[in-house]
């Protein structure tokens, strides 16, 4: 009986690649889709060209994948390797590294983990041992800008995508010497590789539409944004599964989910105008679009990504894998790239996942995603006293200078300014929201008041979700302040 071999590859330094250079806004929808496709096109390559059965493919995406093969076929799988390894190599101009480790699949599986992961360590700790890099095409950078503008613009709706063994990196719309169906959802057929890929298209329905243009169908000031999120630890919860099907099993579940449930929210119809999907991963994703529909649309997904923890993880014990953090970046100006704005998202990100965990950054402040509903009730306070009871919208903005970003400890005069004299702030409370004596409208300013400042007057420390309903009820209300 032939001994079997695990194959794990890993593609490497795909956030250097995608944020190199300048590119356009196709070009890195197109950098996108190739990094994203790539850990999915290449095993299924490989299986195809030794002739074997899929069966044999564990898992794909998200950057890596795994794959059990007959012990004879290792040095033609080095070659295939070898080639796909340089051929990215030189698309990415550089920046992407596909690395591999391989290993006799006998023993337990945190065993064969174990030798998986040290011979990928070996690898990385000395690339020019196994000949890494290989020379780059002084050319490159000017052909793959072209590749990946055509790439973003026909893979929207291209049915199939191919790979031919002539040019092992470069992936092929509707033809190739091998192919596979792409989509999403329940249409999909089995052997499909599952990509989310919904686009907002501009105002004749035959072009993607501009982040300009998704800004101007913002509700109130006109802005688009990127939204990214990343599930909290999910490596941890991989190297806690006990066999290759479990781990098969996890792989599988949260790359359906991300395929599946983020082109479920990007159709429907509060969405399907305002919001472009980046793409999605095996635990992770990135969309952009106008910024208030971003906000929602984090929100819905928390709240899918919270049932699916519930419904299918609910046998795995801790806490890792089950929580979702996000973060929301805003274009500064007009002619801000995406690829700029998606970087600045991936450093909020970053922030929101080293201070906390299910969380989201959003307007400056990372809160807890309970926090969020406590800022999205305050918000609509807020504009309610605008659009309800004719408060002035600019005053909104004044609300933020009140408040002191921290605790600072005063003495003296200053204390005694500060608490024996609540009625100034009351007072300037006053005239920002209006004094109408309408019963209705001092039930909703003191319901306000308590939000912002609690029941103590003399502590006028504005709460992280208070600071953030004030900045989401600005942009809400800003575009009555233009015109």
């Amino acid at each position: 009986m032939s001994v079997q071999i695990l194959l794990q590859g890993r593609i490497l330094g795909t956030e250097a690649f995608l944020l190199s250079g300048n590119p356009s806004d196709t070009s890195l929808v197109g950098r996108f889709h190739w990094v994203t496709l790539l850990s999915e096109v290449l095993p299924r390559a490989l299986i195809a060209e030794l002739g074997l059965s899929r069966m044999l493919l564990g898992s794909s995406g998200a950057d890596q994948f795994l794959v059990v093969l007959p012990e004879e076929v290792r040095p033609q799988v080095e070659e295939f390797l070898l080639a796909a390894q340089a051929g990215a190599k030189t698309l990415s101009a550089g920046h992407l590294n596909l690395q591999w480790a391989i290993t006799e699949n006998l023993g337990d599986w945190t065993v064969v983990r174990k030798r998986l992961n040290e011979e990928m360590n070996r690898k990385r700790g000395t690339p020019l041992a196994a000949g890494w890099p290989p020379p780059v095409p002084a050319n490159a950078s000017e052909a793959d800008t072209a590749y990946f503008s055509h790439l973003g613009e026909c893979l929207r709706d291209a049915g199939s995508i191919g790979w031919s063994p002539d040019s092992p990196a470069k992936l092929e719309i509707g033809s190739g010497k091998h192919a596979w169906s792409i989509g999403s959802g329940p249409s999909a057929g089995s052997d499909s590789i599952p990509m989310a890929r919904h686009t907002a298209l501009n105002e004749d329905g035959h072009q993607p539409a501009t982040p300009e243009l998704l800004a101007a169908r913002s509700l109130g000031h006109p802005a688009w944004g990127v939204l990214r999120g990343d599930v909290d630890n999910f490596g941890i919860r991989l190297r806690r599964v006990q066999s290759i099907e479990e781990h098969v099993q996890i792989s599988v579940l949260y790359k359906q989910f991300f395929a599946g449930e983020l082109e479920v929210i990007c159709s429907l119809g509060e969405f399907w105008r305002k919001v472009t999907l980046i793409y999605s991963g095996g635990d992770d994703f990135a969309v952009y679009g106008s910024w208030d529909a971003l906000i929602a649309f984090a929100r819905e997904l928390q709240r899918l990504f919270h049932r699916f923890s519930e419904e299918h993880l609910k046998e795995f014990p801790g806490p890792e894998g089950k929580t979702l953090s996000m973060a929301l970046a805003l274009a500064t100006s007009v002619d801000e790239t995406l690829v700029s704005v998606y970087g600045r998202a991936g450093r909020k990100l970053e922030l929101a996942k080293s201070t906390d965990k299910d969380c989201f950054h959003l307007l400056g402040r990372t809160l807890e995603w309970k926090q969020l509903a406590d800022a999205a009730e305050t918000k609509d306070d807020l504009t309610r006293m605008v659009t309800a009871f004719g408060a002035a919208p600019q005053y909104i903005r004044e609300l933020c200078a009140i408040y002191r970003e921290t605790r600072r400890p005063l003495t003296g005069e200053k204390a005694a300014r500060r608490t024996d004299r609540p009625w100034r702030f009351h007072r300037r409370l006053n005239r920002i929201l209006g004094t109408s004596r309408s019963k209705e409208f001092q039930k909703a300013r003191a319901s306000l008041v308590a939000d912002l400042v609690g029941r103590n007057p003399a502590n006028l420390k504005l709460r992280p979700s208070g600071r953030v309903a004030l900045e989401w009820a600005r942009l809400s209300t800003e575009e009555t302040i233009e015109a």
